[in-house]
């Protein structure tokens, strides 16, 4: 039998093209809401700010997002701070996240980090999907346990499920009871902090190998980073990873990538959503 579902919340975004505008369109239920909708880079990209008031999950809460960025906008969605995967008590926790970009349209999904706690037990998915002509960044930061604080990840597990529909599936289980992975050379070899970066489009990707270079040059210094460039039918794929120590430093080095593809790729300035700096 599942677990009953403690307090659930659902989200929906709609970014729709206005002339040229991009306007976003919420509805909600429970406790998960638009905190506010910002202009920073002009009228043409939103920019959501997503807020949960609990601050965390626990055991049986789920939390429910859906992204329809409609032909011709360009949405960014983020958070003021974490999303916590709390100690469960009463089963399985889960976010998912299912966005569509439409044809032409742009989507960045960058929500600030994600934290494992001791004995937690949850689901953390992320699909995405591209109509032609569609483009995406998103990224994930994961940090397992509480080091800082003298809690290691000693006990729980974490599903986390990154997909791009026809381009890119990254999927598994993060056990502290999987010895190999989390500190076997293979693995996260001791480390505790998992990075990703991803940028997709429907077509074919002009001077991949200069992206990947300069990008590689600015994952220098971390403990374990790389950047690649996946071809297919269905479009290009460019992705970096970086396994390190500290939250902070993998998504600083992170967001430095993003500033530098977002500029290449799509001729836009890559600053920080604001709310960061709040």
């Amino acid at each position: 039998m599942a677990d009953p579902v403690r307090w659930p919340a659902r989200l929906a975004l709609a970014a729709v093209r206005d002339g040229g505008a991009t306007r976003v369109h919420a509805r909600h239920d429970g406790p998960l809401r638009l905190l506010k909708t910002l202009y920073p880079e002009g009228d043409s990209v939103a920019h959501a700010v997503l807020v949960h008031p609990p601050g965390g999950l626990v055991g049986g809460d789920r939390l429910d997002i859906d992204i329809d960025v409609q032909p011709g906008a360009h949405l960014l969605v983020t958070t003021p701070a974490a999303t916590r995967f709390y100690r469960a008590s009463a089963g399985e926790a889960a976010q998912v996240v299912q966005a569509r970009a439409g044809e032409g349209a742009r989507l960045e999904w960058l929500p600030q980090e994600t934290l494992a706690y001791p004995a937690c037990l949850g689901r953390n998915e992320v699909r995405l999907q591209l109509a032609p002509g569609a483009s995406l960044f998103a990224a994930e930061v994961l940090g397992l346990g509480l080091p800082a604080a003298g809690r290691p990840f000693d006990a729980g597990r974490l599903l986390q499920h990154l997909e791009i529909e026809g381009q890119w599936l990254d999927r598994g289980w993060l056990d502290a009871a999987d010895a190999a992975l989390l500190d076997g050379p293979c693995g996260l070899a001791g480390h505790r902090v998992l990075g990703t970066l991803a940028y997709a489009q429907t077509t074919a990707l002009a001077d991949a190998e200069t992206l990947l270079a300069d990008g590689r040059e600015l994952l220098a210094g971390q403990p374990l980073a790389g950047a690649t460039h996946l071809a297919g039918p269905h479009g290009a794929l460019l992705l970096a990873r970086v396994v390190g120590d500290e939250v902070e430093a993998v998504a600083l080095a992170l967001r430095r990538v993003r500033a530098l593809w977002r500029a290449r790729l799509w001729g836009l300035a890559g600053a920080d959503p604001r709310i960061w700096a709040t």
